[in-house]
């Protein structure tokens, strides 16, 4: 059964508000339609009276703030601090979705961080690795699933666009041992 604490609750109306901020910056209605059914999913799920002791923790904590609106009503927004929590906890719960079937081709993260960014470099790193990217080399790593969209998060985040490369290959000259560890043989 999952935890139902004030923390789980703030950081669900974190990552609420910041579905919210998705949905305004969203082109795509594909993306959009699954940005409201993940919001409407999870706001089901809180409980009213809890969801007031949440919000006013979160105030107190100045994650998020109010904005008083000319029809009297008050809109509650993310404050700045609040959306790099919001962006931690859905840095924490990222996954790659694994397809019925394999696309056989092999996805290449590669990065040369410098070395006064080193906490950022290692922090990529454990975040791949997490996300079940084999180590081909220390700065290498590859993943058989599409995972473009995870790999562009996490260089945002980190800030670290010059430093990373993406690659989508046909095949690797070491594929054989690739696909006994992704368990694709």
């Amino acid at each position: 059964m999952p935890r139902r604490g004030p923390g789980v609750i703030q950081r669900k109306i974190c990552l609420l508000l910041l579905g919210g901020l998705a949905l305004s910056l969203s082109s795509s209605p594909r993306a959009y339609f699954q940005i409201l059914k993940g919001i409407s999913k999870e706001w089901q799920e809180i409980d009213k009276q809890s969801l007031r002791r949440a919000i006013k923790s979160l105030y107190e904590s100045k994650l998020i703030t109010e904005r008083q609106n000319k029809d009297g009503s008050i809109t509650i927004v993310l404050s700045e601090n609040g959306k790099k929590k919001a962006l931690t906890y859905q840095l924490d719960e990222m996954e790659i979705k694994k397809p019925i079937k394999w696309d056989k081709k092999w996805r290449i993260a590669l990065f040369d961080i410098p070395e006064y960014r080193r906490k950022v470099r290692d922090a990529l790193r454990n975040h791949l690795k997490q996300l079940g990217f084999y180590e081909f080399q220390k700065s290498v790593f590859v993943h058989p699933y599409d995972c473009e969209d995870e790999i562009n998060y996490l260089i945002e985040f980190y800030d670290i666009r010059k430093f990373v490369r993406f690659i989508v290959a046909d095949s690797l000259d070491n594929e054989l041992h690739l696909k006994q560890y992704f368990n694709l043989v």
